[in-house]
């Protein structure tokens, strides 16, 4: 049963949590259909269901929505991804998970300081002049608390709760087994692959638990943006950092959501909107690796219209290739040309069946819509919207490096207009896409491409003798198997058996012609109408039968 391939002794009191909240929001059916029933049993017999009934009101993104923020962590983190699939969810469900706010409740400092102790080797009172034992944020995953140095150095502690791996992971397990089981039981939710989701999601969450890999990260963006880009990324004290500890230093600045101290402090809100999208631009079409998640509360204004940027947990990596690709569909929009911008989507939803001249209408009708518009007046946020409509219209799903780029773009955007409502994204991007093209196109780095594919052919003939030996010892030994998949010969196989049902049924009803005729010549004692009865039951069988083969095959005809 499914219910007893969910039931890992050490999940099943999480699962009883889960079913119980889906049922007190309305999602009762949900946990039938997956093979919950125990559970669903169990938790109800604890619910407030006039409660439920009241929930269940909700729209069905809002209710999501709760039961994320119920759940707690993993699916809080679950939801701010899933914020970022603008080809899966429409605007209303981006716009409920969007609103998930990663905050919690904090650790008392006794409950921390243990684990502080063993990371740092000593008492922070020894390595530190001071610690504020009140934490600055708390967050799901981690809790934030000032601290200074010896030398008067003002700097941060991000502290990992303790005891959050066991519960992340042991709620991964669930979401794996959960994402099977939807695929295997609802095949309409299947384009959205859930298991590829759940996936792309546990890798992005570890990595987010590492703290080693986020101070990484920092570094190498700061490396990566030059000095006079006006952006500030705190400096990392590896002296003290680990996969649960990031000291790092203290920025004092104003709130990216406080819109109003920025007014009053005399920032000027055009020069920090364009500092921040030419240094997030660079990030993505130049570098291939930037911040994937710039939202307002990892956002510092600093003076002189400088930006910090906080929490790089989670990045973004775009290949050479990659960029090229971003940059020609950029540039395909701009130049009307439907037939590449919808090669390129093709080239990303990689093995999806799609009508392509369907699409390319669909595509010339987007374009047609934007033709004309000055780059001032267009609204990014809005195209990326209307384009991935298109895709979800087409079930087209995007890789998670490209999902990543477009929720980038517009919160940058969407940011940039906060701060200045003519900030015009457009025309920052236009010659940054400009430059990667010539670049991709440049001598040095076609005679680089070249070189790389004439390698690779060169190293694939030297392999070809090897390749073809083995092949044919496989051949010998009748090891090569040949799978043919022909759609079109489903229908065929369809046509041969009910071509061959009619001339069974023409055979029976011939015989039960002949038989009858046979049985009315012999007398016998039962008749009706002067007619012996098995003769008369015969030729009325062999009637329905012809009367049914005539209508099968008019209306095989008429199908035709």
């Amino acid at each position: 049963m499914l219910w007893q391939a969910l039931s890992a002794a050490r999940d099943l009191g999480r699962m009883q949590d889960i079913a119980s909240v889906l049922i007190r929001y309305g999602f009762g059916d949900v946990v039938q259909r997956i093979g919950m029933a125990g559970a669903l049993e169990r938790a109800g017999k604890v619910l407030h269901w006039r409660e439920a009934e009241e929930l269940a009101r909700l729209k069905p993104p809002a209710r999501a929505r709760r039961v994320m923020e119920e759940l707690g962590p993993t699916f809080v983190k679950l939801g701010q991804v899933l914020a970022t699939r603008v080809d899966l969810f429409g605007p209303e469900w981006l716009e409920e998970f969007g609103k998930l706010q990663d905050h919690a409740p904090a650790v008392d400092w006794s409950e921390i300081e243990p684990q502080l102790i063993e990371d740092l080797g000593g008492k922070p009172d020894e390595i530190f002049a001071h610690v504020d034992q009140e934490p600055l944020a708390a967050a799901s995953l981690a809790q934030v608390h000032r601290a200074e140095l010896h030398d008067g150095t003002q700097v941060v502690l991000k502290i990992r709760r303790p005891g959050i791996r066991p519960v992340i992971e042991a709620d991964l397990r669930l979401l794996r087994r959960l994402a099977e089981i939807v695929e295997s039981e609802a095949p309409d939710l299947q384009h959205y692959r859930p298991r590829l989701l759940v996936r792309q999601f546990a890798q992005s969450l570890r990595r987010e638990l590492d703290f080693v890999a986020e101070c990484r990260n920092a570094e190498r963006i700061a490396l990566a943006l030059e000095e006079d880009s006006g952006i500030v990324i705190p400096g990392i004290h590896w002296d003290w950092s680990g996969e649960r500890l990031n000291v790092q230093d203290f920025l004092e600045g104003i709130p990216g959501r406080d819109l109003k101290a920025v007014r009053e402090a005399g920032l000027d809100g055009h020069e920090i909107a364009v500092r921040g999208a030419r240094a997030i631009l660079k990030m993505i079409l130049e570098e291939g690796f930037f911040h994937a998640d710039p939202h307002p509360g990892n956002v510092l204004y600093l003076p002189d219209h400088r930006i910090g940027l906080l929490d790089f947990g989670m990045v973004g990596r775009l290949s050479e290739e990659r960029r090229h690709q971003v940059s020609e569909l950029l540039m395909g929009l701009v130049s009307r040309d439907a037939d590449l911008v919808a090669r390129i989507l093709l080239d990303w939803s990689e093995d999806a069946r799609v009508d392509a001249d369907r699409l390319r209408d669909d595509v010339i009708e987007f374009i047609d819509h934007y033709h004309g518009v000055p780059l001032k007046q267009l609204d990014v946020s809005a195209m990326i919207g209307e384009i991935t409509s298109v895709l979800r219209h087409h079930r087209l799903v995007l890789p998670a490096d490209l999902v990543l780029m477009l929720k980038a773009f517009i919160t940058l955007e969407g940011m940039g207009r906060s701060l200045d409502p003519e900030f015009d994204m457009a025309g920052e991007a236009a010659p940054v896409i400009e430059g990667v093209l010539r670049q991709h196109y440049s001598p040095t780095n076609m005679a680089r491409r070249m070189q790389k594919s004439l390698g690779e052919t060169l190293k694939m003939l030297g392999t070809l003798p090897s390749d073809l030996s083995r092949l044919m010892k496989m051949a010998r030994k009748g090891r090569i198997e040949v799978h043919v998949d022909i759609t079109d010969l489903k229908e065929v196989g369809n046509r041969l058996d009910r071509a061959a049902s009619r001339l069974t049924l023409g055979v029976v009803t011939a015989a039960l012609i002949i038989g009858s005729a046979i049985v009315l010549n012999v007398q016998s004692d039962r008749e009706a109408f002067g007619l012996p009865v098995f003769g008369l039951l015969g030729f009325i069988g062999a009637a329905l039968g012809g009367v049914w083969l005539l209508f099968s095959i008019w209306r095989s005809g008429k199908d035709d």
